[in-house]
């Protein structure tokens, strides 16, 4: 194995044991080191000693210049700094386990993100979305459980998917969820979640279940732990019959769930607990979203907000 191979693996150690990331955090990290790599090489670099901020700078511009997928489409300026991201923390890795006298990416700076604004569901269309699976067959009973949970509690997909059994404290109302960084934390749930949970419990996971089946709440139709794949594919399905006319994504349940909470007068503080975010700047986006609501109502409602849109009442 060549040095930066080496290197890279025992930083991804690092990563898995004593940063306790998620393997999917890992594999994000593997691939974007992966393609760092090949880049170097076909520089001919072998060594850390070779590499300078003006080698990253050409590895993020290469990246930005290229395209992905099927479709071709050009990387987003979000992937680009997630590489950069992820080339910053392999390199100060290196520095501070002696294997590198200096850290070339220090002064490489971030590109420039656009900031969006999550896009929640409406109350209505969440209700639809709900309601969309049969609970008269074990599999529209388990994927209603998993809509109910992902927003009665406002889970990451990852969360879910990782849930066991004894995670889940149906008579207390709560859920017990590892997080990113290895937090573990408690999250309430309501009634239809926790209704919802129960009767997929006791009338159809054991269906699914299979003598090789360990702990995991949610299953798949071969009794193994239902995948984000297989979440994804469930939830389009269920987004068309609710004729919900947009693309909707697993975290936009989350997204939702957050939205729907500040809108009804819950703390940003609570709800950053609530979503496990480390820091509250990252809840406040949220806050925005209501704020263009509130706008967005008063525009609509209020006789004088704008001129031209009827007598003053």
């Amino acid at each position: 194995m060549d040095p930066l191979a080496t290197q890279a693996e025992r930083f991804l150690d690092h990563l898995a044991v004593e940063r306790g990331l998620s393997a999917n955090t890992i594999a994000a990290y593997r691939r974007d080191l992966r393609r760092y790599r090949g880049f170097l090489g076909g520089r001919g670099i072998t060594s850390l000693a070779e590499v300078d901020e003006s080698i990253i700078r050409a590895f993020l511009a290469s990246v930005s210049a290229s395209t992905h997928g099927p479709e071709e489409a050009p990387y987003a300026a979000t992937s680009v700094a997630r590489m950069l991201s992820t080339v910053r923390s392999f390199h100060r890795f290196c520095l501070r386990e002696g294997v590198a006298e200096r850290d070339p990416a220090i002064g490489v700076i971030r590109p420039r993100l656009p900031r969006g604004l999550p896009h929640p569901l409406g109350v209505d269309e969440v209700r639809a979305l709900l309601e969309a699976p049969d609970p008269g067959t074990p599999t529209g009973l388990r994927d209603r459980a998993i809509l109910e949970t992902l927003y009665g509690a406002g889970l990451r997909i990852s969360e879910l998917t990782g849930l066991d059994v004894d995670d889940v404290d149906l008579d207390d109302g709560f859920v017990r969820v590892l997080g990113k960084g290895g937090k573990e934390r408690e999250v309430p749930v309501g009634s239809f979640a926790r209704e919802a949970v129960a009767a997929y419990a006791t009338r159809a996971r054991p269906t699914f279940a299979t003598t090789a089946t360990r702990g995991a709440l949610f299953l798949n139709a071969r009794g193994g732990r239902l995948t984000r794949q297989s979440c994804a594919r469930l939830l389009g399905r269920y987004a068309k019959l609710a004729a919900i006319d947009r693309r909707v994504t697993l975290h936009d349940l989350r997204h939702s769930f957050a939205t729907h909470l500040l809108d009804g007068g819950a703390d940003v503080r609570v709800v950053q607990e609530l979503l496990g975010h480390a820091s509250v700047a990252t809840t406040q986006i949220y806050t925005l979203v209501t704020k263009e609501h509130l706008r967005a109502v008063y525009y609509t409602s209020h006789p004088r907000a704008r001129r031209g849109s009827g007598k003053e009442r």
